[in-house]
């Protein structure tokens, strides 16, 4: 870090108070975040880690409004539920608020009261979709129509998750309001802008230019939008809840949900301040510019918090501006997007239940695993190999090794350390620059190299100990193993320091059977760190493996997940015109008798049918559904088939007929049969 900062703010993204906090949320925000200030606090620094709620905007109104319940109840809901989800998490906030507080409330308002006393808004009346029936205008997030490129049927009124494409409300065909299906109209409003354009200029010099050293992916993504021209961005809405805006006749409006939360950093940092004396004004890790401000977010946030909030901030003109913002890209899950409103995730409060004392290994693997310039996938299957494989295999082997061999030759005491062997130098020197290749990347919000740096010294350990064999040398060099033992020892007792920002409660634990009653970041590297006579605790193991049952009930629950989102997505193809009962009297369907059924050769699709019809002579037909069904599958079955059908070739084979199939709602083909024992050439009528 720049020697010119004394202490530091660190924020993470306000999570939004109307469901619960997923893995998604964890990989790409708060545990990098959280490894980041714990290295801050190992190394002595003075700094504050800020997070709460974002409890103000319409999604909460909407879920209010479904439940029959007060908008307060739902975010108070999802507050207590989301905290209470970091902190088993290990996130180690030193405030953890909301926005819907007293004193955002009063902050929020008083921060753009200021903005709007110096003229630095400009007022515009606009047209804006509103449903009549409701009585709202809608958010863009909450209008959905066909969208103008892929054409799809549910496109929201800022992008099309099916093409990807960003859009606009105006773009889409027929707009309707999501939650209602009720169609729109365009309605005249007042509100309050902030005029970004005239930001454009410093925004290019003091992004562009002095900070170059920022993240590809945020760094693209800002210049892409300086590249495309800043334009004003409504600082105000028309809503009922929310932060009411302070100026005379703007009645039901309030300040925007993206104005106002960002807000809520400072706010909260605030309440930690009035009530912790010893860490100064508030003011102090805002306002000063010895102190450094770094943003974790997701890619979704960064042109609020790269763009937007900076200018918020340098149009107050008393704060700092950011130093850096490490956002991390999306995490998927099993090759699919996370979707919060299709409960397709992985959520913090489900997982403690049902892998309970797994935090680490979660955190371990989001980490390895991280996003942090690209998208990600999150299988189980990889949760499962890099627990088993790394965390038992490597650490936790080395660990229990070294430990339970302290236990068993010296009842837990540190041996004394006779002379060295060059392999034993050799080990230890591979820990000389641990400290500095950690901190260079941890500096760098390299977090996922830098776990895997600290993963590497168990891996030497782990080496060290298999190779020196100390199970057999008592046999024959009993002072021996007593080096061995002591140079494991203090690599275990390193690992317990490295660990710390990455695996907090196995380090813990760890630092709890070694007796280490104090610890620092400046003692990494050391190999002394256990003086010879100390008193061990009684070892246990630090993980233990993942076993297959448990890997297939999470992802048979993602299945079901899946399954349960096509069933309720299904809609029933339209009913066809109506017929006559003469033209229904046409068709001749009848019971046929499956005696044999074989694949067509060189054709993907064809099944070739052979059936008793009735008449005494077989009847072939062949039918499209090879991908649905095996041969063998259909043999002995009783299936309904157009009997008059006009009889043609296909694949040099004559067809005689039609099976009936049904179309299921995810678009897999089922043969119709009868449920009772019916002879062969009965019809359908």
């Amino acid at each position: 870090m720049d020697k010119k900062f004394k202490r530091t703010t660190v924020t993470a993204a306000l999570p939004y108070a109307n469901g619960p906090v997923h893995i998604g949320h964890l990989a790409g925000v708060y545990v990098p975040a959280d490894i980041y200030v714990r290295y801050l606090r190992l190394k002595g620094r003075d700094v504050i880690f800020v997070g709460g709620s974002d409890e103000h905007g319409v999604p909460v109104t909407i879920r209010a409004r479904k439940e029959g319940i007060t908008v307060q109840e739902v975010v108070d809901r999802y507050h207590y539920l989301i905290k209470d989800s970091f902190e088993k998490f290990g996130i180690s906030f030193d405030v953890y608020s909301r926005t819907t507080s007293d004193t955002h409330h009063k902050l929020a308002s008083d921060f753009f009261r200021k903005l709007y006393d110096e003229g630095k808004f400009v007022e515009q009346v606009t047209e804006q979709f509103y449903d009549e029936a409701t009585g709202h205008f809608l958010t863009d997030r909450n209008i959905r129509g066909e969208c103008p490129r892929c054409h799809a049927p549910e496109a929201y009124g800022d992008q099309c998750e099916k093409c990807g494409a960003t859009l606009s409300p105006e773009e889409l065909i027929n707009p309707y309001n999501a939650e209602t299906g009720n169609p729109l109209v365009k309605r005249e409003t007042k509100h309050w802008y902030l005029p970004l354009d005239k930001d454009q200029q410093w925004l290019e010099q003091w992004i562009l230019q002095e900070h170059k050293e920022w993240r590809s992916n945020v760094y693209g993504q800002c210049k892409s939008w300086l590249d495309g021209g800043l334009r004003p961005r409504a600082v105000t809405r028309d809503l009922d809840w929310g932060i009411p805006v302070p100026v005379e006749g703007a009645d039901g409006k309030v300040l925007y949900v993206w104005f106002d939360a960002p807000i809520g950093y400072i706010s909260n940092t605030k309440e930690l301040c009035d009530s912790n004396p010893a860490l100064g004004s508030w003011e102090t890790w805002w306002k000063d510019p010895e102190t450094r401000l770094v943003h974790f977010i997701g890619k979704d946030n960064i042109v609020f918090h790269c763009i937007v909030f900076p200018a918020m901030l340098k149009a107050h003109g008393d704060y700092i501006l950011p130093d850096n913002v490490p956002s991390n890209e999306f995490l998927n899950l099993e090759g699919n997007k996370i979707s919060t409103s299709k409960n397709y995730a992985v959520w913090l409060n489900e997982y403690l239940v049902e892998l309970p004392n797994r935090q680490d290994e979660l955190r371990y693997v989001l980490t390895a695993n991280a996003p942090e310039t690209k998208d990600n996938d999150f299988t189980w299957a990889d949760f499962q190999a890099r627990c088993n494989n790394e965390l038992v295999a490597v650490y936790g082997n080395f660990v229990n090794r070294a430990l339970q061999l302290t236990q068993k030759y010296y009842a837990g005491v540190v041996p004394a350390c006779g002379a060295l062997t060059d392999y034993d130098r050799e080990t230890l020197a591979e820990f000389d620059g641990v400290k500095e290749k950690l901190e260079q990347l941890l500096e760098g919000f390299k977090f996922r190299e830098a776990q895997k740096e600290a993963m590497n010294l168990a891996r030497i350990g782990n080496k060290y100990i298999a190779d020196c064999e100390p199970w057999k040398v008592i046999k024959t060099d009993p002072e021996r193993v007593k080096t061995i033992i002591y140079i494991s020892l203090q690599l275990t007792a390193n690992l317990a320091i490295a660990f710390e920002p990455f695996l907090p409660f196995s380090s813990q634990r760890l630092r709890e059977m070694l007796a280490m009653e104090s610890f620092s970041w400046e003692q990494l590297g050391q190999t002394n760190l256990l003086a010879m006579g100390k008193q061990l605790a009684t070892p246990s193991l630090l993980f233990s493996k993942i076993e297959d049952d448990i890997i297939a009930a999470q992802i048979q629950k993602l299945e079901d997940t899946i399954k349960a989102n096509e069933e309720a997505a299904y809609k029933a193809a339209p009913v066809k015109e109506d017929v006559s009962f003469e033209d229904f009297e046409k068709l001749d369907i009848r019971v046929g008798l499956v005696k044999a059924c074989e694949k067509i050769k060189k054709s993907k699709k064809l099944l070739k049918f052979t059936l008793d019809d009735g008449s005494g002579q077989d009847r072939t037909i062949l039918s499209g559904i090879a991908q649905w069904y095996e041969p063998e599958q259909l043999v002995g079955k009783r299936v309904l088939f157009i009997a008059n059908f006009e009889p043609r070739k296909m694949m040099g084979e004559e067809s005689q007929g039609m099976i009936l199939s049904a179309v299921n709602y995810n678009g897999d083909l089922s043969v119709t049969t009868t449920l009772g024992d019916v002879k062969p050439g009965s019809q359908v009528g």
